[in-house]
């Protein structure tokens, strides 16, 4: 019974882990005004008739704090990837020269910041509750295993085992949210 109350324990640490890695991914495609490469991880371009992440068709690159820099492998294919970052909805206008295709980040309007932010809450929120999810789902299964003969101290202490992983998790999504709404906020 031991065994089943840590492999529970264990899964429930893996889904709360989960929830942080996905919480920063969200996070770095809320753009701070500063333009990083992964700003356009989510951009697919067709490209010999499949969807392609645009890394893997260009170099992507930020020659500056307001720039981003495409260099496609082939000029043919720069109205594609012109096409598929509009149609990403990122807010992003692409100028080409016929090399290389640059967006320029503008700067946030106070407006738009206060926006992201909200966002950032949004995100943190939709972990915290993941987080709880797996609490309830790690509690719901040690139950199941105290009617299956789990003793009642060790169902208890799997429990506090249980929140203080909850606990833990929760504060460091309150971290990543604070950091990003500061970088945010930062002018």
């Amino acid at each position: 019974m031991q065994e089943e109350a840590d492999f529970v324990l264990e899964q429930c640490k893996e889904q709360m882990e989960e929830a942080i890695k996905h919480l920063e991914k969200e996070l770095v495609h809320i753009r701070a005004g500063i333009a990083t490469p992964a700003m356009l991880d989510g951009v697919l371009v067709e490209y010999y008739g499949s969807m392609t992440p645009l890394n893997q068709v260009s170099n992507v690159g930020t020659p500056d704090a307001r720039t981003i820099a495409i260099q496609p492998w082939e000029k043919k294919i720069i109205p594609d990837i012109e096409k598929a970052i509009m149609a990403a909805n990122l807010g992003f206008n692409p100028e080409n020269n016929g090399e290389i295709i640059r967006i320029n980040i503008p700067v946030l309007t106070e407006e738009r910041r206060k926006d992201l932010v909200k966002q950032v809450h949004k995100e943190g929120e939709a972990a915290k509750v993941s987080i709880r999810t797996g609490r309830k789902d790690a509690n719901d299964s040690l139950r199941k295993l105290q009617k299956d003969g789990l003793s009642e101290d060790l169902e208890k202490d799997a429990e506090a085992k249980v929140q203080q992983f909850t606990d833990d998790f929760v504060k460091k999504i309150n971290i990543l949210v604070e950091a990003k709404e500061k970088d945010i906020l930062t002018i």
